[in-house]
């Protein structure tokens, strides 16, 4: 999955706020000495994921890079990547980008390592709607930013507003535990919701708050009859947690009180191993909402190299001089 949605540059990366000191002090020293060679630069990742943080990364040279003195190649925001592969190439004069190494490294660990969570999560789902609730797991600096990751990993929809406006989606999600704690009761918060809510908004109704959860989906099922979507469920570690037996019992007793029509949506903190579980037993669930799985990301890392100073090849110890050829790599500018 790609997306073309351009994702604004804060100031403080352009003057190299975000940047490690040792860049600063490098450009210095090279600047005193006068010299600033034209240099081929790659990034490869270490290991293997969905490449996330592409088209910000592009952005940023964008602004940076003299339209003179510039070429760059890249893969595809959400392509898949292998071990040792290049995933941007950079030729220009060193001074243009230097600087920003910390940045776009930063910026490719984190966003893959969302967008590699998010993928394994939609592959166990295996065509079961998945959806980012990561932003709730993370500083709200990067809530953005973990939503649009995960959009690129193949998530169907995220629950921010800011990640909904990055992604150019809806927002999703239902209703809030607090909403029905407040309203002292789960049937009188879900007819408040079906009452003030937009038309367009699915009637999604939390139903683990205060009574067992086959009781509180029947009793929301008879009280707003056709209007409801389905129901949603985060029954705490506490209670025993969700399992693929409570989600049929449900489904079952929903069907005996012919309210079939609710779908049942699973959330917290489930892992691909868990929605596996889902899967593997035919459990009647319509989408699942994750957020720690993905906001703790996968493992996946990159690394920077010089590759040519002045068009010849050139390698710290231990790393292979030259560029890497690769026919994956889209030619930006």
């Amino acid at each position: 999955m790609t997306n073309n949605e351009k994702i604004p540059i804060n100031r403080s990366l352009i003057v190299g706020d975000t940047s490690e000191v040792y860049h600063h002090r490098t450009l210095n020293i090279l600047r005193n000495e006068g010299l600033n060679p034209f240099v081929t630069y790659e990034i490869e990742s270490t290991s293997e994921g969905i490449v996330c943080g592409i088209n910000q990364i592009v952005e940023l040279l964008e602004n940076v890079l003299p339209e003179a003195d510039r070429e760059v190649w890249a893969l595809q925001e959400g392509n898949e990547v292998a071990k040792d592969e290049v995933v941007l190439r950079i030729r220009s004069r060193f001074a243009n980008f230097g600087l920003y190494e910390t940045s776009m490294l930063g910026t490719l660990t984190s966003c893959s390592s969302w967008a590699t969570a998010a993928h394994e999560c939609v592959v166990a789902a295996s065509g079961i709607p998945v959806v980012s609730f990561a932003s709730r797991s993370v500083h709200p600096s990067v809530a953005g930013q973990v939503d649009y990751s995960a959009y690129i990993g193949g998530c169907s929809a995220v629950s921010s507003i800011i990640g909904g406006k990055l992604t150019n989606t809806t927002p999703s999600g239902t209703m809030s535990h607090s909403l029905v704690l407040i309203m002292g009761e789960t049937v009188r918060a879900a007819l408040a919701f079906d009452r003030h809510m937009e038309k367009n908004v699915p009637r999604v109704v939390l139903i683990d708050t205060f009574k067992d959860e086959v009781e509180e989906a029947i009793q929301v099922g008879k009280a707003l009859n056709e209007s409801l979507r389905g129901i949603r469920i985060e029954t705490p570690l506490e209670r025993g947690g969700i399992t693929p037996s409570l989600v049929e019992e449900i489904s079952l007793k929903l069907k005996g009180e012919n309210i079939d029509r609710a779908e049942i949506y699973v959330s917290g903190d489930l892992s691909p191993d868990d929605i596996k579980k889902y899967v593997d037993e035919e459990s009647p669930v319509s989408g699942f909402g994750i957020d720690n799985y993905i906001a703790r990301g996968s493992k996946i890392n990159f690394r920077a190299d010089i590759k040519q100073i002045d068009g010849n090849d050139i390698a710290r110890r231990g790393r292979k001089p030259g560029i890497n050829v690769s026919s994956r790599l889209n030619r930006i500018f």
